[in-house]
């Protein structure tokens, strides 16, 4: 067999847990024979939910862990105290390298928690960002920062834009992404005081394809490949995504059913309109990694089903084979040398 990609699975996270966990991660290895994933959890409730389905057993192991921790927990206490917790279990897997990622539809905030302080910084990142990949008119992009860092400073967010640069590159394959920041206009003398100082900054690096600001009405129409703000602002620009996107297809559907006219219009229409609603299905990209870690983390939606679970997983491997972590390590050593 070749070599595994090993994936600590938190089987207690999300609202659909264990059930959809479970299912997306049968569906990932019976997909690819180079994944092992670790479900780690409550055991029990684990094996009740592998008897349902046919799988390889020698790339599916159940790795006990009796606590949970939920939403709406303090983030920092849980992960301080419940060291039992699926969550925590998981994450030290990947320190001990017994596994090669963690992917969660837990609790945000312990994810982000957890991430840093279990796992740990790469040496000489200031901030961790959270990278959505979201779909666009002539694509995907990734927007980043999208949850993790609220309060940023000018030079977090040209971290957060060297390895976004490298994450669309090396794992999405788009050559020379272009790199834009989120801003009010066009103008370079638009906005507030974090995008005013960190626009010089990320015109000033040569490693960058920097386009300047970017409108959030042009992020749909993928004007950049990565689209760079604190996590307050992306987090809006990507739940106020999500939350349009499900409105229109309802509306759509609705409307498609309103007579008998427009349902044989929708027949009519159903193969071209299925391919393109696939195309903006968020769960066909998986999750959002947590960047700049020693290991890799991935945040997947909490309402996750197996679909979307089992993208994640598969997600992990074009991250380790490009060697994310290594590029951004070199990218920081680089940024020393010139000093």
């Amino acid at each position: 067999m070749e070599k595994l990609m090993k994936v600590a699975l938190d089987a207690m996270g999300g609202d659909n847990a264990p059930e959809e966990i479970v299912k997306g991660a049968i569906d990932a290895v019976n997909e690819r024979n180079d994944i092992k994933v670790f479900l780690v959890g409550k055991a029990g409730r684990i094996h009740e939910e592998l008897k349902k389905y046919q799988y390889k057993s020698e790339q599916i192991e159940v790795v006990n862990a009796e606590e949970e921790i939920s939403c709406d927990e303090s983030p920092v206490e849980a992960i301080r105290k419940k060291k039992d917790s699926s969550m925590v279990v998981a994450m030290k897997m990947v320190k001990d390298q017994t596994a090669d990622a963690f992917v969660s539809a837990g609790s945000s905030g312990a994810i982000l928690v957890g991430g840093q302080f279990v796992v740990g910084r790469i040496k000489g990142i200031k901030r961790a960002p959270l990278g959505a990949i979201m779909p666009t008119a002539k694509g995907v992009m990734l927007l980043i920062d999208a949850g993790a860092n609220m309060d940023a400073k000018p030079e977090y967010l040209v971290e957060f834009a060297k390895m976004g640069s490298l994450y669309m590159e090396h794992v999405i394959g788009v050559p020379s992404p272009k790199v834009a920041l989120v801003n009010i206009g066009m103008e370079e003398a638009k906005g507030n005081q974090l995008v005013k100082a960190t626009a010089p900054l990320l015109r000033a690096c040569e490693d960058l394809n920097f386009t300047g600001s970017i409108e959030p009405r042009d992020v749909p129409y993928g004007a950049a490949d990565v689209v760079v703000c604190d996590a307050f602002v992306g987090n809006v620009i990507l739940k106020l995504s999500e939350g349009l996107s499900a409105v229109l297809v309802k509306e759509i559907k609705a409307g498609m059913m309103s007579s008998l006219k427009s349902k044989i219009g929708a027949l009519l229409a159903k193969p071209a309109l299925k391919k393109t609603l696939k195309r903006f299905d968020a769960s066909e990209y998986g999750g959002a990694p947590l960047l700049g870690l020693n290991g890799l983390v991935v945040k997947v939606h909490g309402s996750a089903t197996a679909k979307e679970m089992k993208n994640a997983i598969i997600q992990c491997i074009t991250f380790t084979e490009q060697e994310i972590n290594q590029k951004i390590k070199a990218g920081i050593s680089k940024e020393k040398e010139k000093k």
